[in-house]
């Protein structure tokens, strides 16, 4: 896929309450079918931002990790999502033996944590969002890797632009 101004978003996020937004932010450019890989040391803000996008998708429940149970699913109104976190897999095999590649389809939302430990089993993202501790707040990179991906950051990017 080519490189443009519509394939990247980067910004700051001061505190806790910016992450929720962007989350909820991303919710609404969203669609079924997306894949998103969440990059960021522990307490980098990848759950955060996840809660976040849940909420603004209906989700009144409580948002956990999921370092232990290694996915939580959300059935919403319009689609589920599934929350993957594999910082706990000893092999990439494990992927194939918890039969993860069934969650994935063009009627939920995959956000995978530690992608790096399915060693390329995890199906390919469409969007790499990089979350990084900075001083008291937090940095995040948006990068799209497929046509649906960019277009969702384009959905991302027209809401921020709506509300300045």
């Amino acid at each position: 896929m080519a490189m443009d101004d519509t394939s990247v978003q980067s910004g700051g996020l001061p505190d806790e309450s910016a992450t929720l937004a962007l989350g909820a932010a991303f919710a609404a450019a969203a669609e079924p079918g997306l894949t998103v890989h969440l990059l960021g040391d522990l307490g980098a803000g990848k759950t955060t931002f996840t809660r976040g996008l849940l909420a603004a998708l209906g989700h009144r429940g409580k948002v956990k990790s999921p370092t232990y149970t290694l996915v939580e699913s959300y059935a919403l109104p319009e689609y589920s999502v599934h929350h993957f976190d594999l910082y706990r897999f000893a092999d990439p095999e494990e992927w194939n033996d918890a039969g993860f590649s069934e969650y994935f389809g063009q009627d939920s939302l995959c956000l995978v944590e530690w992608p790096d430990k399915a060693r390329g089993l995890a199906p390919a993202p469409d969007i790499v969002l990089e979350l990084a501790v900075a001083g008291d707040g937090r940095t995040y990179h948006f990068q799209a890797l497929s046509q649906t991906g960019q277009s969702c950051l384009i959905r991302l990017s027209t809401q921020n632009a709506a509300r300045c």
